[in-house]
């Protein structure tokens, strides 16, 4: 069988690319998980939309094709997780993997239940963030990590988050057991180091499961295992599934070659208008055939812009 060309290869199975939603096990890197897809589906375009630290686990969208060219709009998306805290102790990275900083003494009193939840509300709605140490984000043009890793002093800018949802499920002795519904780009580990800071028990993060990733959850993903098996192409959400709650313009075919050449398109060139769609929205634009040729932004006038050309 001759080698498939580079554009057959960057659609996969999937034709024009989607979405494989993996379950991600306890160990392996996204990045690792992403090797896999790519192995799999024979690829050279492939990518996440939101890394998992290596000892978490749950829902991690890889992006295949052009799919890859949605993960900035798909990436942005609310993440929902299940997490376990252990009080009483404090490490440098915040979570169960790093060395231990501080450690409460044996047999330490834990705050009542309902003090846990009353901490946990101050945390619900939007307020500044400081990253740990331990994270991707960079200081100087250097990856924070890498600075710690070296013992040097890492300062990195608190940014905005918005916790929607937060509340405890279970309190047995120092574990405590939350559900939260954040913004992309927040740390839960952060989280879990604010709260012992607040409680003054000291907190580090003991276990990570995301349930949910915009609009993908627990029950679309997959395991490992299922993604060696032939039939997996049929677990990939294609590409003109994606990003739906966004408004949906049809286009004619003269619209549509305009809007696949990044031209901008107006009133006369869309099948069923624009009307409806406010200046600014973000929008999908669809052919005669109602397959995903772009995305992009509503103008005024009714005129829409290709930002992301999907054929």
């Amino acid at each position: 069988m001759p080698a498939p060309s580079r554009r057959e290869e960057d659609a996969g199975p999937a034709g024009r690319g989607g979405v494989l939603v993996v379950d991600k096990p306890a160990g392996p890197t996204s990045h690792d998980i992403v090797a896999v897809v790519r192995r799999r589906f024979r690829a050279s375009k492939v990518g996440h939309t939101g890394t998992l630290d290596p000892f978490a686990t749950g829902v991690l969208p890889i992006v295949i094709g052009r799919a890859t060219r949605l993960a900035r709009y798909l990436s942005g998306a609310d993440k929902e997780y299940a997490a376990t805290i252990r009080l009483g102790q404090a490490t440098d990275t915040h979570d169960a993997t790093g060395a231990v900083v501080f450690e409460a003494p044996a047999g330490f009193p834990p705050p009542a239940p309902d003090t846990v939840a009353t901490v946990l509300g101050r945390y619900r709605g939007t307020w500044m963030q400081t990253p740990p140490a331990y994270s991707a984000k960079r200081a100087g043009g250097v990856r924070a990590y890498d600075q710690a890793r070296r013992g040097e002093a890492v300062e990195l800018a608190p940014v905005s988050v918005t916790v929607r949802e937060l509340e405890l499920l279970s309190m047995e002795g120092p574990v405590v057991r939350i559900r939260l519904v954040a913004s992309a780009g927040f740390y839960v580990r952060a989280l879990a180091h604010e709260i012992g800071l607040t409680l003054g028990t000291g907190a580090t993060l003991d276990g990570l499961r995301r349930l949910r990733s915009g609009p993908f959850g627990l029950g679309d993903a997959v395991t490992l295992d299922v993604v060696a098996q032939s039939e997996i192409a049929s677990r990939v959400v294609p590409l003109d599934a994606l990003l739906t709650d966004w408004p949906a313009v049809g286009l004619t075919r003269e619209g549509a070659d305009w809007a696949a050449h990044g031209r901008h398109v107006g009133p006369a060139q869309c099948a069923d208008g624009a009307a409806g769609v406010p200046e600014g929205a973000r929008v999908r634009l669809l052919g005669p055939d109602r397959r995903l040729v772009a995305v992009g932004e509503a103008g005024a006038g009714g005129v829409l812009h290709p930002a992301v050309v999907l054929v």
